[in-house]
Parts: structure tokens; sequence; C-alpha cells
């Protein structure tokens, strides 16, 4: 078959069979992570290695990677920035384009004015170990003009899986039997040659990477043996360091046959009795509609809200049915709720966030600081 023949859309029926596994289902480091995917998608593995690269050259999946759980790596929040509307999309577009250490970049809005509707930028920001979050938020918000910036770090995770085929017509309200399990955030030190090799290892594939044997290549580039790679890889691995192998789609924008995976990115927001945290997060991560629900403390600024959580779809109405079931949940199991909110997205872009400490060193010095001042 052909490039120009093979179906790069959402609904193919083998494509969709392929995401509902590769976009959050392949967790860890494996030896063989398209193999994994094969057999759980019911897929040959000729056929998955093919649909991955063209649906990758047709910009329906955005980047394949080895992600981490940069929580345990690096220092990193949740920042919510209140910039003047007409700063509002060059500072976009600095967050973006300029800043290796801010992921997800998303313009967010409330369906009323509310307590904190006035931090229109949304982002994810995380600096190196032994470098200041606060210290580089405060340059970025010089940077772009901001009137205020909060940053939020996870105090602890219950949800981390952006599956949005899987999730697609999911019954209002479907949750796992069990408590979401609770992640902690405790930073994990490395190497240089764990970063070495973590270096490597999580740099996104182009298609013509994307073969059966992905690692050998990579153990060249990190400048070690293969069996050296593999080692360290299963090490990052035992120490809870490596997410998943990931498919990554568009969110938001169109792609091949004009097909949106989403069209609406809820962030949620619940106010739980101190001390209710956990439990009220290992509640909210077992709804599956959930693909990240964190324990961050909103402070003052967003009535001390301290659960949150982000869901995907396509119909509003039907995000906030998915809402008010969970919060019928939390009353049914005993967790008050004192205050509650949701922020859509609108315009958003999603990058990795860098996270190297040669990286941080080098951004530092381009832009002109001594990085050892930015140090904690």
């Amino acid at each position: 078959m052909s490039t120009t023949e093979i179906p790069v859309t959402i609904t193919d029926p083998i494509n969709a069979s392929i995401l509902s596994v590769s976009e959050d289902k392949i967790q860890g480091f494996l030896a063989d992570p398209i193999g994994k995917i094969s057999e759980l998608s019911g897929i040959d593995i000729d056929t998955v290695i093919e649909r991955i690269q063209a649906m990758l050259r047709s910009g329906t999946i955005r980047r394949v990677r080895q992600t981490l759980m940069a929580t345990n790596l690096a220092e990193g929040a949740l920042a919510a920035w209140q910039i003047p509307a007409d700063k509002l999309d060059d500072a976009f577009r600095y967050m973006f384009d300029l800043d290796p250490f801010s992921g997800h970049v998303v313009i967010r809005t409330t369906d009323s004015a509310t307590p904190g509707s006035s931090y229109r930028l949304w982002t994810t920001l995380k600096v190196p170990q032994g470098y200041s979050l606060e210290k580089h938020a405060t340059f970025l918000a010089n940077k772009v003009g901001a009137e205020a910036h909060l940053l939020m770090p996870a105090e602890r995770l219950f949800a981390l899986g952006v599956g949005h085929i899987r999730r697609k017509n999911m019954p209002i309200g479907s949750k796992s039997e069990a408590l979401a399990e609770v992640v902690d955030t405790q930073k994990v030190s490395l190497s240089d040659l764990d970063w070495q090799v973590l270096t490597a290892l999580k740099r996104e594939f182009e298609p013509e990477e994307f073969v059966r044997d992905l690692w050998t290549a990579r153990a060249a580039e990190a400048g070690v043996d293969f069996e050296t790679f593999m080692q360290v890889g299963q090490s990052l691995h035992d120490r809870k360091v490596i997410g998943r192998f990931s498919t990554f789609l568009e969110h938001v924008k169109p792609t091949a046959g004009n097909e949106r995976v989403t069209r609406y990115n809820a962030l949620f927001h619940w106010a739980v009795p101190k001390g209710q945290e956990i439990d009220a997060g290992r509640q909210i991560g077992r709804f599956e509609i959930m693909t990240h629900a964190y324990w961050r403390e909103g402070g003052p600024e967003f009535r001390n809200v301290n659960i949150m959580g982000v869901a995907h779809g396509v119909d509003k109405q039907v995000l906030l049915d998915h809402k008010a079931a969970m919060d019928a949940h939390l009353e049914s199991v005993g967790i008050p709720v004192s205050y509650t909110n949701v922020f859509w997205g609108g315009r958003s872009e999603i990058k990795p966030s860098e996270i190297a400490p040669q990286a941080y060193r080098a951004f530092c010095t381009e832009n002109g600081i001594d990085p050892d001042s930015m140090r904690e």
C-alpha cells in the first residue's frame, strides 16, 4: 500500500484500535513497546508500524515518545498567569516558542466571573532539581508583563493518562471499582550516566525512526552500548521515573479528514476539607474520563481549591454531566465540597517540558543570566 493510500484518520477502525492502546496503555520502559501495542490492540506489528508512521507524517499523531514522571525528576507546578489582555497573545507565544521549561500552554475562561477568572493563561512549568521554580517564574513574568502569577505544585497525583480515543462515548460517571492509586512527588536524584541515557530515551521519534528496534539507535545517540542503555532504562523504570510510551494526538486542532479528537478541555476545581485531600483525590481519580487528577493548593485567589483535574471531550454538556456525577459521588461518600468551578481551555499548545540540567544552564547563558543565580 502506498503512503497516500494508508488511512490516517482517527475513526479508521484499525487506527482506532491501535490508538486506544498506544495513547496511554503502554506503561513504563519496555524493550519492545511496539510489540506490546500489537499484542494489546490485536493488530499485527507491521501494520502498527505502518499506521503510526503514516499518522505521524500526516499530523494526526503530533509526537511519539517515551514519557517521564517529571514530577519526580524536576521541580514543577501548574502556573496561572494574570496578564493584560493586550499582552496575552504575545505571552502565549513566548511561553510556547521560547521557554523550553513551559509545557502545556492554555488560555482558559470560566462561564461567568468567578474567583481566579482573571488568570487567563495557564501553563505547566518545570525546572531541573537545584534550580528555583519561583525565580524562573519571576523571569517569565517580567518577560511577558504578567501582573500576577501563582504556582501550584502537585502534592500528590491520582490520575495521569491521556487516552482520548478510548474515552470517546464513555458512559457518564464511568469509574473503576478500586480507588485511584496515590503517586508521590518525592524527587529522585540521577547520575550523569542516567541523564545521558534519559536524554536520548525521551527524545521524540521521527517517522523513519519508528521501527521495531527502537533502542539500538538511541543507545548509540547516548554514547553507550546497548546493554548499558537497557540496564539504565530498567533502573530508571524501577525507580519510577519512567512514565508511558505514548502516541500523542492533537487535542483540539483538526486532524486528517478534518476530524477533531476533542473540542473541550475542562480543568475542574474542588475545595474539600483539609485532611481529606487524598481521600477526595483517590475518588476523583477513579473516574475514567479524567486524564489528570492532582492535589494542588489553589490558595485564596481560587477559593482555596485543593483538588484539580482535567477531562477532554467533544461535547461541553457531556463533560459537565461527568463532573456532576463526580460531585454527586463525593457527596455520597461523605466528602463535602465547599466550592467548585470549571476553567475551559481555548487556544492551546502542548510540548514536553525540558528538565535536563545542562539544558537549563544553556538557556540561562543564552538569556544573559548567571545559571548559579537561579539556584534555590
